[in-house]
């Protein structure tokens, strides 16, 4: 791993993180295949409503996409864990580009093959799953310790610009194409995360595999977490907010719809989907640069308040050009709260239980929002979409009281073994 010099960037900072050559290599890689990761997901219900009218087939592509993240992220955790994790990711993202290449060569047919083309989202899907944790989990460790706080902002705003990015793109490319077009494309993407991979030199990749066997293994990072106080009260109000108070997220149809009067299948739709992710964006940068100096910790609480007031605004909104600002800085809310929890916990975990811990927090963060979002949805039913919202707003509130991390880390260094 490169070193770095005392002056420059202040440490801890998404600048001072930048200056690392194997992390910008890989964070670059990785930031362009998941552009192209969105490109494909974003059209994909798309496509598949295309292709057959029906809601329920749409639903299936949506579950192959990320049922595997809820599903087997615990079994990519322990992979990440046991095996050298830049090999386990090579194969994953190898695996992922022929799955994309499939679904290219099946959508180019005149009459696709339907279970087919399930069957490819769902490998993909399985790829993603067991990629994922191993990604969350070598990041941090191409930086120093001091400077995970910015690889953590990093890796958060690089989650939100490709959503951005990635549908503003796939698009056109879909409009003037098709979907094999963009299938395409999104195959060809994988090689820079492959090449960047391969190309990165790290610094400690040495594996610690779990001593348990058999169930005992798998279920080690439920044990882990349990013991720890900090963790577990991280992961806790991750998952909570993740399923209470996140899904306006999936609602967001719904939601323009009957509060904006925006229909879904419209450019202003588009636009207003586009300013939620760059608000989202903006504020996993403000972790890493102008809200450095504030603890992570008070950042998680003061931002859950922020985000139940401010989604409580966005619920009263009833004029379009009002919604745009409103959902922007919801989105800034939400991810200063995603990016500070996550912070707080890559700052606090040891490098050899790190893949399993981060599978946790997949499953709590990409795992729980779809289940809420279906549940949300069955409740807007009976007593409309703004009273979903507020009882979003009223958990977050009651996380912020709960999310008292400052205590659960001192008690986590005195149960910690000398």
């Amino acid at each position: 791993m490169s070193s770095t010099p005392r002056s420059g960037p202040r440490p801890g900072t998404a600048q001072s993180a930048l200056r690392h050559r194997d992390f910008r290599i890989v964070w670059a890689g990785t930031f362009t295949s998941n552009i192209g990761t969105w490109m494909q997901n974003v059209l994909l219900g798309a496509y598949g409503y295309t292709l057959t009218r029906s809601a329920a087939y749409v639903g299936v592509l949506y579950f192959a996409q990320l049922g595997p993240l809820l599903l087997l992220s615990i079994l990519g955790g322990v992979a990440a864990d046991t095996f050298d994790r830049k090999r386990l990711l090579v194969v994953m993202q190898v695996e992922q580009l022929i799955g994309s290449l499939v679904l290219a060569g099946l959508a180019m047919a005149d009459r696709p093959n339907l279970v087919g083309i399930a069957l490819c989202v769902l490998a993909i899907g399985i790829g993603n799953a067991f990629s994922a944790p191993a990604m969350g989990a070598i990041l941090p460790t191409l930086v120093p310790r001091e400077d995970i706080p910015g690889s953590v902002s990093l890796q958060s705003v690089q989650m939100n610009l490709s959503r951005v990015v990635g549908p503003v793109l796939g698009a056109p490319l879909y409009a003037a194409f098709g979907a094999a077009v963009v299938f395409a494309v999104n195959a060809a993407t994988y090689l820079f995360a492959i090449v960047s991979l391969l190309v990165a030199k790290y610094g400690r990749t040495a594996t610690h595999p779990p001593t348990e066997r058999g169930l005992a293994r798998l279920m080690s990072g439920f044990r882990i977490a349990r013991r720890d106080p900090l963790i577990l009260r991280v992961l806790t109000t991750l998952t909570v907010f993740s399923f209470c108070s996140l899904t306006f997220v999936g609602l967001m149809p719904v939601v323009s719809a009957v509060n904006f009067d925006i229909r879904p299948r419209s450019t202003q739709y588009g636009i207003l989907y586009a300013v939620f992710g760059f608000g989202a964006a903006m504020g996993a940068i403000a972790v890493g640069t102008v809200l450095h100096h504030v603890r992570k910790e008070r950042l998680v609480r003061g931002g859950l308040v922020a985000f139940a007031v401010l989604l409580v605004g966005f619920a009263s909104v009833r004029r379009p050009g009002l919604a745009y600002p409103a959902v922007c800085v919801l989105g800034f809310a939400y991810f200063v709260v995603i990016t500070a929890l996550s912070t707080v916990l890559q700052s606090h975990l040891d490098n050899a239980i790190r893949g399993r811990i981060m599978a946790l927090w997949i499953m709590g963060f990409g795992g729980t929002v779809p289940l809420g979002v279906f549940v949300g949805g069955w409740i807007e039913q009976a007593i409309g979409v703004t009273a979903v919202l507020a009882y979003g707003a009223v958990v977050a509130l009651l996380l912020a009281w709960y999310a008292d991390l400052a205590r659960a880390e001192a008690r986590s260094r005195t149960l910690a073994p000398s």
